[in-house]
C-alpha cells in the first residue's frame, strides 16, 4: 500500500515540472511520503483536509513495526522536515512512541504502533464524509 500512496505523491511532482511550480503543501506531502518510504514505514495514508478541517491541508497516518521503529521514523522526519527549511516542526508523544504526531502546520502526520493505530482508527474518522452544516435559525428544524 506504501507504494501507492507513494506514487501516487510523487505523480504530482512530475519530472517536467520544476518543484517552484508545485505548491508548497504539496511539495512538503511528496517529500514527506519519500522520507516515510525511506524509513521503512507501512500502510502509509494520505487525507486531504480541505472542507474538512482548518487544522492544515493535508493528514498523514503511518505505522511503523514496534515503539523503536515509530521513534526512528519520527525523529528523520522532524530531521528532514527541519532540513527543509519548516521552521515550527512541533513533535508530540516520543517518550512512549505509541503514537507519535508531527506538526508542520501545513501537513499533520500521525505515525502509530499497529495495535495503537487500529484502536483510533483515524483514517476512517477522516476519511468519511462530514456532513453539511445543518444548524439554521429556524427552530422548526430542531
Amino acid at each position: 500500500m506504501i507504494r501507492s500512496t507513494a506514487e501516487g505523491a510523487r505523480k504530482s511532482t512530475s519530472p517536467t515540472k520544476p518543484a517552484a511550480a508545485v505548491p508548497g503543501s504539496a511539495q512538503m506531502l511528496a517529500d514527506i511520503v519519500n522520507w516515510l518510504d525511506e524509513a521503512k514505514a507501512e500502510a502509509v495514508v494520505t487525507i486531504p483536509l480541505e472542507g474538512k478541517s482548518s487544522l492544515g491541508d493535508y493528514m498523514i497516518v503511518a505505522t511503523g513495526r514496534s515503539d523503536r521503529h515509530v521513534g526512528a521514523i519520527a525523529e528523520q522526519l522532524r530531521e528532514k522536515i527541519k532540513g527543509a527549511g519548516e521552521r515550527n516542526v512541533r513533535v508530540e508523544g516520543m517518550n512512549t512512541c505509541d503514537w507519535v504526531l508531527i506538526d508542520t502546520g501545513d501537513i499533520i502526520i500521525h505515525v502509530f504502533r499497529p495495535e495503537v493505530r487500529d484502536f483510533y482508527n483515524l483514517e476512517k474518522m477522516w476519511k468519511a464524509d462530514i456532513p453539511p452544516d445543518t444548524s439554521s435559525s429556524d427552530p422548526s428544524q430542531h
